[in-house]
């Protein structure tokens, strides 16, 4: 027989169970969003306000809500609705919906209040006069007051004054404010350009509306000017501000006075202000962003002029609304456990706290007691479950935190914690079996080995929480064991099966080793075990597990079930250090470990430096780099400069530079050149990488030491000897202020001629003297000289002076036209005369009138005769012939004119017909007919190509046909032109010829005659290429 309360709980406890299997947790609403307050305008266009609110829960939350603490009956209301949680109210209406909304949501676990939200509505009144205002009238030097007074209104306003008429607004600065508090206009000193008519306009930020006042009339009283006097604050703060944490305080202060006073702040306990405090309208408004209690205190704002000066203070209060500091979370406790929460919030003034549950105020009575903000509840029944809130309150706001309290009764279960099936122990080890029934209240327990109970002893241990410790076990501890649980609602066994094994043993360790970069090895791991366990194999390098998928690109684990093996591929330096192989199996885990010392190439030597250097040395130092586990052996210097290729070994002092030295001497640089030092190491395994570059370091200056190449030089003009020579390389010119010196004098001569050019770039000089004799040898010689002297010169050169141009022109030239862009021109040759002939140079152009059309062939030696190509079709050339030598060309024979033949057609033959028979090949063709502009065709000719020797032999026919005889060996290429007194036309698409078409037939070289072949292979295909 079973009680009916005993039903209630169990047939609720069986329902969370069946949820908690299919993976659906119950409980109670959550909020996701409360409500927040609301301003809207009271002609908003949409005439609707939504006030959110939305929770989480299982089974799903409803909700229902109430308007200043009364329930709103959503059944009867046509104008409000709900959309999920959210409120919607239509229809919006001033005084029905004003006020304070609260949402409740609530499923069968309990419910939850969220925060209050208040709904207000912004408005803007008119004016209620509209007639122009008095007229304020002042004297010139005073200060005045223009007052707004702005009407009812709801929201938050902002004011600016128009001066006469729209858009002119008053500019705020040192003598005029406008006070955002009251809307009124202050003058601290009245001037004459200030008279005129002034409106107040009044914005609501909320309701955007906007009104204007009636103008008010500003005018210069007659009765002279208002002398100086002392500051006057006629805007000033309260002297009580209150002001809520992290909100924006801006203090107001303004003075009248003659001259404008001069506005400051401070405060009174002299703590200076911090860097987020600003002063704005020239010091009249101070801002305090961010308000914090440290912010708090007395403020005071001075103004001042030379008549005196006035001050006024104010105290800002700090308050601010309740936040958590701590709250309560969900809470599971069985029946008969007593419940204990505590909540803390912080605010000024200090929050008062109450609780609720299920949204009702729970009254501390009999087994509840609350303390602050602390509440018990003793020997928890089922009716305690529900949600509760904690709730801290000041007069600046209220704060709601929420968990649910779930009182659990149900017999004892081992469906989440049940027992192993089987459970594996090696031998001499100590067994733990843990027994953690759910059960509510907590379940007492016992074990059993077998059907036997067992009992404490000198091995078995069993603990309050109904775990089972057997110490030291042995194969007879090999057994079934049963845990058997039990409370008031029923009763729950769990058993599993105790297997012992043997000890597993490390048979093949790794050992230490050394081993070099881009090397690969294998680490052994293999183990004896018990073949009742389930072993696997990790190893860890330096202390961080191996990821064989991550790392796969050098880590490999090898071997079968008894055996991890670890093979490491293409060694690199940082695969040094310690290997630990852990073995695991189900009753214990063991390992075993060996160092890898890994040789590399040395690392990059450092601090290279230049420690002291000359015009053709330097001493270098520097500090060794790492010696990747093999010593370093030596140094190899580089060197870099602007004028090399990369880095270049240098000769140092010693020869051989060892690996203990630090330092060394480089020899063989070029002086005056700016160079870059850097080091290699090396060891037995190899050179290292390179050190970081020295600082680039300039060699001394020092005489030239290389002297010019290759002087040579000749021809130029008249009475000019023309030196020439290869410069000298800017690195080999050894310093600054380098130039050249040319000493030269005449063939038998003794004293040398000196010129000096100071550009080092220079490789001519032109010596001009009338006295020079032409093409008379010169000795020659350059020497190099810089800043700091001469230096070598080079060997003696000979050189001609210039020589004089041929006297006198070609006789008889004539021409004979070859084509259409071919003309020979054909002349005498000069007669012996004074001067050197080289050759001749003909000049030809289209006409005097376009100079760029002139074309030169030059000819070398004693030819008469020259060919001219690549000229237009039917054109009138003109042309002269000259001699030349050294100094070039002399006098143009007289022009003649010629013109070239007319171009050949500019088409091919077509339809072209062939037809093979044996090895001969007959052909015949369309005749192409020259139109007037072009030469008549004279004939055509047939090229033909061999594809085994890649030789063309021509056939040249009057006729439109012809026959020839092909080897039946080989492949031909064939194609026919046009010929004519302008020369050869455009030939024919190339006609494929393939050594098995013996017996075909083909036409138009671009398709098969319609026999069927069945062994042609003929292509007549456009070829690009001929």
């Amino acid at each position: 027989m079973m009680f009916p309360w005993k039903q209630i709980v169990l047939l609720s406890i069986t329902g969370c169970l069946a949820a908690g299997a299919e993976d659906v947790i119950l409980h109670g609403p959550r909020w996701r969003t409360e409500p927040t307050d609301l301003i809207l305008p009271i002609d908003s266009p949409d005439q609707q306000a939504t006030i959110t609110c939305e929770a989480e829960g299982s089974p799903p939350p409803q909700y229902r809500w109430s308007l200043n603490g009364t329930l709103i009956d959503l059944g009867n209301d046509y104008r409000r609705h709900m959309s999920g949680g959210s409120l919607i109210i239509s229809n919006l209406d001033k005084n029905q919906d004003i006020g304070v909304y609260q949402c409740t949501a609530f499923n069968t676990w309990g419910s939850i209040l969220s925060r209050r939200a208040s709904l207000h509505f912004a408005y803007l009144d008119n004016f209620k006069t509209l007639t122009v205002r008095n007229a304020v009238n002042v004297r010139e030097g005073q200060g005045v007051v223009l007052l707004c007074g702005p009407p009812t209104y709801a929201g938050e306003l902002t004011f600016a004054w128009i001066f006469n008429e729209y858009p002119y607004f008053v500019q705020q600065d040192s003598r005029r404010f406008i006070s955002q508090e009251t809307g009124s206009l202050y003058i601290a000193k009245v001037e004459t350009s200030d008279v005129g008519n002034y409106t107040c306009v009044v914005n609501n930020t909320v309701s955007k509306e906007k009104v204007l006042s009636s103008p008010t009339p500003l005018v210069l009283r007659s009765d002279g000017v208002m002398g100086e006097y002392e500051p006057k604050i006629e805007v000033h703060f309260p002297d009580s501000v209150p002001a809520a944490k992290e909100s924006v305080v801006k203090l107001e202060c303004f003075a009248l006075g003659n001259p404008v006073p001069e506005i400051s702040w401070r405060r009174t306990s002299g703590i200076p202000f911090p860097s987020k405090v600003k002063m704005k309208n020239s010091n009249a408004v101070l801002e305090i962003p961010n308000l914090q209690q440290e912010d708090a205190g007395t403020y005071e704002c001075m103004a001042e002029n030379r008549r005196g000066k006035n001050a006024a203070r104010g105290r800002i209060s700090f308050h601010a609304k309740p936040h958590w500091l701590q709250t309560m979370t969900d809470t599971a406790l069985s029946i008969e456990e007593n419940l204990f929460w505590e909540c803390k919030a912080n605010g000024k003034p200090k929050p008062s706290y109450s609780w609720l549950k299920n949204g009702e105020q729970v009254m501390a009575e009999g087994r509840v007691q609350i303390e602050n903000g602390a509440l018990s509840v003793a020997a928890l029944n089922l009716s305690d479950s529900g949600m509760y809130q904690c709730v801290a309150e000041n007069k600046h706001g209220i704060i709601y935190s929420s968990a649910q309290l779930m009182v659990l009764a149900s017999p004892p279960s081992f469906s989440k914690s049940p027992l192993r099936a089987l459970l594996k122990a090696r031998s001499g080890s100590e067994v733990t079996l843990e027994c953690k029934p759910e059960a509510s209240p907590p379940a007492i327990s016992l074990w059993k080995k077998g059907n036997e109970i067992l009992q404490r002893s000198g091995r078995i241990t069993l603990l309050p929480n109904g775990t089972l410790k057997i110490a030291n076990v042995t194969r007879r501890d090999a057994a079934v064991y049963t845990c058997i649980t039990k409370n008031q609602f029923g009763t729950a066994s769990t058993s599993g099966r105790l297997l012992i094994t043997e000890p597993t043993r490390i048979t093949v360790r790794p050992t230490n080793m050394e081993i070099i970069v881009g090397e690969s090895i294998v680490l052994p791991c293999q183990i004896a075990c018990d073949p009742a366990l389930e072993v696997s194999f990790s190893w860890a390098f330096n202390g961080h597990l191996i990821d064989f998928q991550r790392d796969g690109d050098h880590f490999e684990r090898v071997g079968g079930s008894i055996s991890g093996d670890l093979m490491v591929r293409n060694i690199q330096l940082n695969h040094g250090g310690k290997y630990v192989c852990v073995i695991d199996t189900d009753v214990e885990s063991l390992s075993t470990s060996a160092i890898l010392v890994v040789k590399g190439p040395p690392g990059p030597p450092d601090k290279v430096s230049v420690e002291e250097i000359t015009d053709s040395t330097a001493q270098l130092s520097w500090t060794p780099g790492r010696d990747n586990g093999s010593p370093i052996t030596g140094y190899i210097i580089q060197a870099r400069t602007p004028f090399t290729v990369g880095w270049q070994v240098v000769d140092t002092v010693p020869e051989e530079v060892n690996g203990n030295m630090l330092t060394a001497t480089v020899s063989g640089l070029n002086a005056w050149v700016e160079y870059e030092f850097r080091v290699v190491a090396r060891n037995t395994v190899g050179l290292g990488e390179p050190s970081p570059a020295s600082a680039m370091t300039r060699t001394e200056d020092t005489i030239p030491d290389t002297a010019p190449t290759d002087v040579g030089g000749g021809g130029g003009t008249k009475s000019e000897l023309v030196i020439t020579w290869e410069p000298v390389p800017e690195e080999l010119q050894n310093g600054e202020g380098f130039g050249y010196i040319i000493a030269f004098r005449p063939v038998g001569t003794v004293t040398w001629t000196r010129a000096v050019i100071s550009t080092p770039g220079v490789y001519r000089y032109d010596f001009r003297n009338d006295t020079i004799p032409a093409f008379s040898p010169f000795d020659v010689k350059v020497g190099a000289f810089n800043n700091r002297g001469e230096g070598p010169f080079s060997s003696i050169a000979t050189v001609f002076s210039a020589e004089e141009v041929p006297g006198v022109p070609p006789k008889r030239v004539r021409t004979r036209i070859v084509s259409a862009v071919q003309i020979e021109v054909i002349w005498e040759a000069l007669p012996a005369i004074s001067e050197r002939v080289l050759g001749y140079e003909v000049m030809y152009w289209e006409d005097d009138t376009k100079p760029d059309t002139i074309g030169k062939v030059r000819i070398s030696g004693n030819y008469t005769l020259v060919n001219i190509t690549g000229l237009k079709g039917n054109t009138v050339y003109y042309l002269c012939v000259a001699a030349f030598n050294t100094g070039g060309p002399g006098p143009q024979s007289a022009s003649i004119n010629t013109t070239t033949k007319k171009p050949p057609p500019d088409r091919a033959p077509l339809n072209i017909q062939w037809t093979m028979i044996g090895s001969t090949l007959t052909m015949h063709w369309d005749p192409v007919v020259a139109f007037e502009t072009e030469s008549k065709v004279t004939g055509y000719l047939v090229l033909l190509k061999r594809h085994r020797n890649n030789d063309i032999s021509a056939i040249s026919t009057n006729k439109t046909t012809v026959e020839l005889s092909l080897s039946s060996y080989d492949n031909y290429l064939i194609q026919i032109k046009t010929t004519s007194e302008g020369g050869e036309g455009v030939g024919s698409e190339p006609i494929h010829i393939h050594k098995l078409s013996m017996g075909a037939r083909g036409s138009g070289a671009t398709r098969l005659s319609p026999l069927v072949l069945s062994s042609v292979l003929i292509s007549a295909l456009l070829c690009s290429a001929w």
